[in-house]
């Protein structure tokens, strides 16, 4: 029964708050994310309990800053997933340089683009994909209803999603080798044997080796990049930085650099990024044949 309901019950919903302008959205997103933060739940006492090692001293207000934004985040994402209507969508977003991404991609072997879990990271998907064909791995939800709602509602035009297994997998080498733009979450937990153990704010973290398997496969160019949620109405900044040196043949090696870089990123937007999140717990091995979810 929910297979049938569910897809167009929750479509009606985004596309109805999805239709509202995005300053509204995003006001919405700062009532309810406030409303978070002055009552007791298990994502704000993660999201302390993971600032609090990225940053031994932050404040209660900075805490405050970041359930607010997950609130913004979170209406926002009906806007990104809804809109069609991309010359619009991409006067949203501020880049002082979009050649960065030309030159990259005339050396035909590709382009990776890694974000954290930082800014509406929602948006790069869309705005890329309003420009170049691109394909994102996403993390299929339990519900298997929801993935194919997921991979209908963020496709676009020139914008492929990829599941995290095999098969998607096979589609990002396809894109790489095709010379073409793909973007990976590499602050995820992946399931068990696909990553390495490596320090993430001082604190081993379970870290994706994909990203070393696929550079080392296509010879990509990557860029670590995110996008920062300026004030209520006022756009989107894009910070981004290309990695001139290729990674490491050594897993570990290479999976420390990655998790330097996304703090290095997150750095500049602490109160931006998604602290609830369960960064720091061990995947179920194999035998259990279940895997972590989001």
């Amino acid at each position: 029964m929910l297979q049938k309901i569910g897809p167009p019950v929750v479509t009606v919903i985004f596309k109805l708050l999805g239709a509202l302008p995005l300053t509204l959205l995003q006001t919405l997103g700062r009532f309810f994310g406030w409303i978070a933060w002055c009552v007791p739940g298990s994502y704000k006492e993660s999201a302390a309990r993971n600032l609090r090692q990225a940053y031994p001293d932050y404040s209660p207000l900075m805490l405050r800053a970041a359930m607010i934004n997950v609130g913004q985040l979170m209406f926002e994402m009906t806007f990104w997933w809804t809109r069609r209507d991309e010359p619009a969508l991409d006067a949203l977003l501020q880049c002082d340089n979009w050649q960065q991404f030309d030159e990259a991609l005339a050396l035909e072997k590709g382009v990776i683009l890694l974000s954290p879990h930082l800014g509406c990271f929602e948006l790069l998907g869309p705005i890329f994909g309003a420009r170049y064909p691109a394909t994102v791995l996403f993390r299929p939800p339990r519900m298997a209803w929801l993935t194919a709602w997921i991979i209908e509602m963020r496709s676009r035009r020139q914008l492929t999603m990829a599941p995290a297994n095999q098969s998607g997998v096979r589609t990002l080498v396809k894109t790489l080798l095709r010379g073409r733009i793909i973007g990976i979450l590499p602050d995820q937990v992946p399931p068990d044997g696909e990553g390495v153990w490596a320090p993430f704010f001082g604190k081993p973290a379970y870290t994706m080796t994909l990203v070393q398997r696929l550079q080392k496969l296509s010879g990509a160019t990557i860029f670590v990049l995110a996008a920062e949620r300026n004030a209520v109405g006022k756009g989107y900044l894009l910070h981004y930085k290309r990695l001139e040196a290729s990674l490491p043949d050594d897993a570990q090696s290479a999976a420390t650099i990655i998790n330097q870089e996304m703090e290095g990123m997150i750095n500049k937007m602490p109160e931006q990024y998604l602290w609830g999140y369960n960064r720091y717990r061990t995947p179920k091995t194999k035998a259990t044949k279940q895997l972590p979810g989001n």
